[in-house]
């Protein structure tokens, strides 16, 4: 099962941050017992303080809906134990980084996110490492409860016709992309910079002037900046290749590495622990800097290519193979390929438009179905200024949802009905045999599940 970006966000909320409970000596006033769990007033008003922040839809009363699902968490949470659920610590480092980088950048700095939360990073890093180590084990337990959900073609044709025709969902824009990128040439002397900054930072950590957590935080271009260049436990797989061949010979946590050369830059490496095959090391990233110069010459170089493809001198397809710079699209004719795992579109061509790069997005909002756009300055996936064309192979304008172009869309639709019907009947008789007691001033309630209250 998918866990979505907005299950991500809800189910941060609900199973409660904790940074204003128990505040000023407060007796805690508990609404909810269940199993040998209590659930307080706090976390439930700290969840709706999290779910209204991040514009979640709350479905009634929150303070039946809120303290519901609370509690279907725990029965979820109890079940893991009792099936000695584990969960990746590769996958929980992802998604820690995704949620302080998107909070950080919603925050506006990690200062005010510290001051919002009322603790450090490093705090708020623990305790949402914590809470998203109980989503995956509540992930772990309803993949196990359901397994793959495999519909016949006919059950889904029945599916799209039970549904009334005024409630068939809404289907956004969609368009299909190629590119063609040029990287502007960085002068030596900017690279001999970097590194002379980063063999600096090596002397002062080594000599004992400075603490290589406190230089990351000030000058690392990384997100993990935040927490001091700490990535986390990781295997090699998760990391840059030249990056790990570095990090994984590392063996003295006092010492750090020579200078290492990735595609997002220069680092310098220090390890904090091994476990195995994973390691947990902290870096320094430093990005050489393109002069405008630079930027203004591959634009220019650009804009001769565009020139010979609208003149139809050279194809899109040949000019993406022979001259793009983008490793990732070169070898497919340019044609962009969504790698958004929570997307509909996901390993497909077709992007909704909030899916694509934002610089790309802006380009082909407003171009037509095979038009070629002007030379434009992009940043692309490893965070690198690079000039671009685009090509909008195809766009699918905004529909309700039909069989015939929208198939996978309603194929996805009927087996999340089917695998909520599971979920359902097996909390259902989960509830059943399970002790719960609801403060009586919180029971007058139109709970989904039944058997609550007895």
């Amino acid at each position: 099962m998918k866990f979505s970006t907005k299950v991500f966000i809800l189910f941060l909320a609900l199973i409660g941050c904790q940074h204003i409970i128990s505040q000023n000596n407060v007796v805690e006033e508990i609404v909810w017992v269940v199993g040998d769990e209590a659930i307080y007033k706090s976390e439930v008003e700290e969840a709706r303080r999290e779910m209204l922040l991040n514009n979640t839809r709350i479905e009634g009363d929150p303070y039946c809906f809120i303290p519901e699902q609370l509690a279907v968490n725990k029965l979820f949470l109890h079940q893991a134990k009792l099936d000695s659920i584990q969960v990746s610590d590769v996958n929980v480092n992802r998604m820690v980084e995704y949620w302080l980088n998107e909070t950080i950048d919603r925050a506006g700095s990690a200062e005010k996110l510290e001051e919002y939360y009322g603790k450090n990073i490093r705090s708020i890093r623990d305790d949402i490492r914590k809470q998203i180590v109980e989503g995956e084990l509540v992930q772990g337990v309803q993949n196990k409860l359901i397994g793959d959900i495999v519909l016949a073609p006919s059950e889904i044709r029945n599916f799209y016709s039970s549904i009334p025709q005024d409630s068939l969902p809404f289907i956004p824009t969609a368009v299909e992309v190629q590119i063609i990128t040029l990287e502007p040439k960085i002068p030596l002397s900017e690279i001999d910079a970097v590194k002379a900054k980063l063999r600096d930072f090596t002397e002062r950590i080594n000599s004992g002037e400075s603490d290589f957590s406190t230089l990351a935080l000030i000058h690392s271009e990384d997100g993990s900046a935040v927490k001091g260049g700490e990535l986390g436990f990781m295997g090699r797989a998760s990391l840059a290749t030249e990056f790990a061949n570095v990090a994984f010979t590392l063996n003295d946590p006092s010492k750090v590495s020579n200078i290492v050369e990735t595609e997002f830059g220069y680092h310098i490496i220090q390890l904090i622990e091994r476990r195995g095959d994973q390691g947990n090391f902290r870096h320094i990233l430093l990005k050489p800097k393109v002069p405008q110069e630079e930027l203004d010459n591959a634009i220019a170089r650009l804009d001769s290519i565009q020139t010979a493809l609208v003149n139809d001198e050279i194809s899109f397809d040949e000019a993406a193979t022979f001259i793009s710079a983008d490793k990732d699209t070169r070898n497919n004719k340019g044609i962009m390929v969504n790698m958004n795992r929570e997307s509909n579109y996901a390993g497909t061509p077709r992007f909704e438009m909030n899916e694509l790069n934002q610089d790309i997005a802006r380009q082909v909002g407003e171009m037509k179905q095979g038009e070629i756009s002007k030379p434009f300055i992009m940043r692309n996936s490893k965070d690198k200024q690079v000039a671009a064309i685009v090509k909008l192979s195809k766009r699918i304008e905004g529909h309700k949802a039909d069989m015939n172009s929208d198939y996978q869309t309603i194929k996805m639709m009927a087996e999340n009905k089917k695998r909520q019907e599971l979920l359902d009947k097996w909390l259902k008789n989960k509830i059943k045999t399970t002790y719960v007691r609801i403060d009586e001033n919180w029971r007058n309630c139109e709970f989904r599940y039944e058997g609550w209250i007895r």
